[in-house]
């Protein structure tokens, strides 16, 4: 990115990036308060430019990979539009159906990365669906910053319905053997336990970081779960030993990582919140994870 190094960055920065990143501070009061870590030669503009992700450079899996068949698809929307716009994408070998996973992007609409995680997902085997949150509004707009302005405007509980509404149309696609599960970053993760809250049938549920159902809602919980936790990512995690207690009491299937020293983000590798060698065991895991529960 530049000739700085994560190793350089105090952890304090990269809270404030979290901060920032979830619209609790914004992009003046993130350049003022970062202007306290910009000692030694480093700038304000070059700590700002370093924490912004990388979407030309961290693609792993490129829009036109031929091992792929990748396409826009719209579904029908029961809340805020009349259709959602959504990546699906299998593998372009793929003989018979195969298990559906709906892939949740983050706070900012379906970017590059999120894009890139799903056909990851359809190269390990699957056909995913990616839906974009931000269609009723004119769809991801280029830019993260913008992005996030855009979600704010949406009801995050319609968006669950859209998202539900995703899981019902990957089920009956004729390539999918109707057996789905959900992979959710951050704002995913939260609605990751949520689909598996209000979908009976969803076969597996794989939140990262996400925020946590409320206790009384976790007997509703059908589906197995496994959940990725970076141990830094205090906001997030507070929620977790009541969660977890409700799972113990109500005797749910799951199953809980918490990454060392690993922040909020750490699967994307777009920013140096990246912890690479967490990232591809938690993918890794999740991989294997739906190959048993979604065959």
């Amino acid at each position: 990115m530049n000739e700085l190094k994560k190793e350089d960055i105090r952890q304090e920065v990269f809270d404030l990036y979290d901060d920032y990143a979830h619209n609790r501070i914004d992009r003046r009061e993130f350049a003022q308060k970062l202007s306290t870590y910009a000692v030694g030669g480093i700038t304000v503009a070059a700590l700002m430019s370093f924490l912004m992700p990388d979407y030309k450079g961290q693609i792993q899996v490129r829009s036109q990979d031929p091992r792929l068949k990748s396409e826009y698809i719209n579904y029908d929307s029961p809340k805020g539009a009349k259709t959602i716009k959504a990546l699906l994408s299998k593998p372009a070998d793929a003989k018979g159906k195969l298990g559906g996973i709906v892939v949740v992007h983050e706070n900012r609409g379906l970017n590059p990365h999120i894009e890139d995680v799903a056909r990851r997902a359809a190269l390990a085997g699957f056909i995913s669906l990616a839906p974009d949150m931000l269609t009723p509004l004119g769809g991801y707009p280029g830019t993260d910053d913008q992005g996030r302005e855009l979600q704010a405007k949406r009801d995050r509980n319609e968006m669950l319905e859209d998202f539900i509404a995703a899981y019902d149309y990957l089920k009956k696609h004729k390539d999918c053997n109707g057996k789905v599960g959900v992979v959710g970053f951050c704002f995913g993760g939260w609605i990751s336990n949520m689909m598996a809250v209000r979908i009976p049938d969803l076969a597996a549920a794989v939140p990262f970081y996400g925020g946590q159902p409320a206790a009384e809602d976790v007997p509703k919980i059908k589906a197995p779960l496994l959940l990725h936790y970076g141990e830094l990512d205090t906001r997030v995690n507070e929620g977790w030993p009541a969660y977890e207690k409700a799972l113990k009491e109500n005797n749910k299937e799951y199953t809980a990582y918490m990454y060392a020293n690993a922040n909020h983000g750490f699967h994307n590798d777009t920013t140096p919140r990246y912890d690479k060698a967490h990232a591809e065991l938690a993918w890794q895991r999740t991989v294997d994870f739906f190959k048993e529960k979604l065959k």
